[in-house]
């Protein structure tokens, strides 16, 4: 099957558009037809306003069809001119049947195809006729409706608004002449002539009120002659001085941590009151390694009312971390002092009675000795008698 081409195009712009409905789908069919005596071909176009499909045929599958679609025919001819002859008049009996005339009296009907795309019969009282066609696809059927169909209508709409009531009283002939009119100019700028078309507001109007009429529009829009112009100037707004304040979206972690900060602050006290106890022990803990020595002797030098006693579980920990240790009594020299390194509070010494003083330079060696044996004895200048001395105690074992 050849292919439908850019010159079978052009060859199809001069044809007429015939109408034929399928009568099991309802849905109407354009089509044109074109043929040549001078190779004995013709070819198809045909669509429904959405794709387009075509065919184009040479002179033996006219034939060929032709012979299966009608069992009357004759068979080929031996002769070839015989054979041209009625292939010639088979082809102009299909064109005459694909004018307005010829197609009012021929059915259609849509068939099913193993070799096309889309299939439709033709058929009267003398003879039967089959179109097998093949679609060209969406971009070259929208590009041959638009100029096969959809332009030239724009500009018959503009020419029929133009002048209404002339071209109801105008003959054939008349109508030709302001069609080329009208078309010589549209073709020389095509865009201008289909703006000046569509934008007159009477045709702008009906061909709206037309589209809302056939797609069921409850509300149809009114056709109107004159199209009022509205104010372009943009309004001015004033500016308010207050700017909007933006409330940013807070993290539930966030809002959490401040919620325990309000609750925090809400209850001070008690917060101190937990505290209390805790830098209290970090105190002592601080000064443990310090004052060892002293915790062990204060209790037997210092007395209750020099220091507190410390708490049960700090002696508990003391007596874990540092065994007691014994203290040796000390010496009668110093038994009114504390030794340097230990850190414990001091006793205050025992006030020694001067001794009394000779008036003379001149003392015997008996007062002398005598004070002496006094010393000994442990009696005093008072000749008071003192008992044995004991050892100070330091305090008792710990466990």
């Amino acid at each position: 099957m050849e292919q439908f081409s850019e010159e079978h195009s052009k060859c199809l712009l001069s044809k007429e558009w015939l109408v034929k409905t399928d009568n099991q789908s309802s849905t109407p069919y354009l089509f044109k037809f074109y043929s040549s005596t001078v190779d004995l071909s013709c070819c198809l176009l045909l669509t429904d306003t959405k794709s387009v499909w075509t065919e184009v045929l040479t002179s033996k599958q006219i034939a060929r069809r032709w012979r299966d679609c009608n069992n009357g025919s004759p068979p080929p001819f031996a002769e070839a001119e015989a054979e041209d002859e009625w292939r010639t008049a088979t082809l102009e009996l299909l064109s005459k049947a694909h004018t307005l005339g010829g197609i009012a009296d021929i059915s259609f009907e849509v068939v099913e195809s193993n070799y096309a795309d889309f299939a439709f019969e033709l058929e009267c009282d003398s003879f039967k006729w089959r179109w097998e066609t093949c679609f060209l696809g969406h971009k070259r059927s929208a590009e041959i409706i638009s100029k096969h169909l959809i332009l030239p209508l724009i500009s018959i709409s503009h020419l029929a608004f133009s002048s209404p009531d002339v071209l109801g009283d105008l003959s054939d002939a008349d109508i030709e002449k302001a069609v080329d009119k009208v078309g010589r100019i549209a073709r020389r700028t095509v865009d201008t002539h289909i703006k000046n078309a569509i934008s007159k507001p009477r045709v702008a109007s009906t061909l709206r009120r037309m589209t809302a009429m056939f797609n069921f529009i409850t509300d149809l829009p009114p056709v109107i002659s004159t199209a009022e112009r509205p104010d372009l100037q943009v309004a001015k707004i004033a500016q308010r001085s207050k700017t909007p304040v933006v409330q940013r979206s807070v993290s539930p972690r966030l809002q959490a941590a401040r919620e325990t900060s309000l609750g925090s602050k809400a209850t001070p006290e008690k917060s101190k009151e937990e505290e209390e106890p805790k830098l209290s022990i970090q105190m002592d803990s601080a000064t443990e390694s310090e004052g060892d020595e002293v915790a062990e002797t204060a209790p037997s030098l210092a007395g209750p009312s020099t220091r507190s006693t410390p708490p049960t579980s700090r002696l508990e920990s003391l007596s874990r971390e540092s065994p007691p240790r014994r203290v040796s009594p000390l010496p009668s020299t110093s038994r009114g002092q504390v030794s340097d390194s230990d850190s414990s509070p001091v006793r205050p010494a025992k006030k020694l009675k001067k001794p009394v003083s000779s008036s003379s330079d001149d003392d015997s060696e008996e007062e002398r000795k005598r004070r002496v044996a006094q010393l000994k004895s442990g009696g005093g200048p008072g000749g008071v008698k003192r008992g044995t001395r004991q050892p100070v105690k330091r305090g008792g074992k710990r466990f």
